[in-house]
């Protein structure tokens, strides 16, 4: 892992120099990767890179501009078996203070690229964010597909699930029945 000292992975805004880009790598070590691999769900996490500039941005906000790199195995949603998966993602956050920091359980971002501008940015959140949003959501070995019978037995249940199919007959008395 590149030294916390050469390369910080969190930046006090404080210190940020607003006439120069302010550059950043972080490459996780293997336990850092194989912790994070624990956390996201993943068989293994095998390369992680995240590199960009942070410079300002107007008179008061700070514009990051990135590119995540990583290598992630996952099961199979299908087969279990493990699916390599390369990831590329550029990613782009304008950190301004005009906006507040979200409140409650459920709430709605109008804009995914607007984060409220506080001491410090944390580049190692950000990496691990954006690795999370880049990751297949239904990973698929290849060739996997549901099996025949199965998308019979779907398409069967779904015919027979009528649930109001015979009210009729019981309102109109059409059963034989007065």
């Amino acid at each position: 892992m590149i030294t916390p000292e050469s390369h910080p992975q969190r930046l006090r805004v404080a210190h940020l120099n607003p006439n120069a880009p302010t550059t950043f790598h972080l490459r996780p070590d293997e336990g850092v990767r194989e912790d994070l691999a624990a956390e996201l769900g993943l068989d293994a996490l095998t390369r992680l890179d995240f590199r960009g500039t942070l410079r300002a941005h107007g008179t008061d906000s700070w514009l990051l501009t990135a590119t995540l790199a990583a290598r992630v195995t996952q099961p199979c949603v299908i087969t279990l078996k493990p699916v390599r998966t390369d990831i590329s993602e550029p990613v782009r956050i304008q950190f301004s203070p005009h906006v507040a920091a979200p409140e409650g359980d459920e709430i709605e971002m109008p804009d995914e690229t607007l984060e409220p501008l506080g001491n410090f940015i944390d580049l190692t959140a950000i990496m691990v964010e954006a690795l999370s949003l880049a990751l297949p959501a239904y990973p698929r070995a290849e060739g996997a597909s549901l099996p025949q019978a199965a998308a019979a037995d779907d398409d069967a249940a779904g015919d027979t699930r009528r649930p109001f199919a015979g009210l009729d007959k019981l309102l109109g008395g059409k059963d034989g029945e007065s």
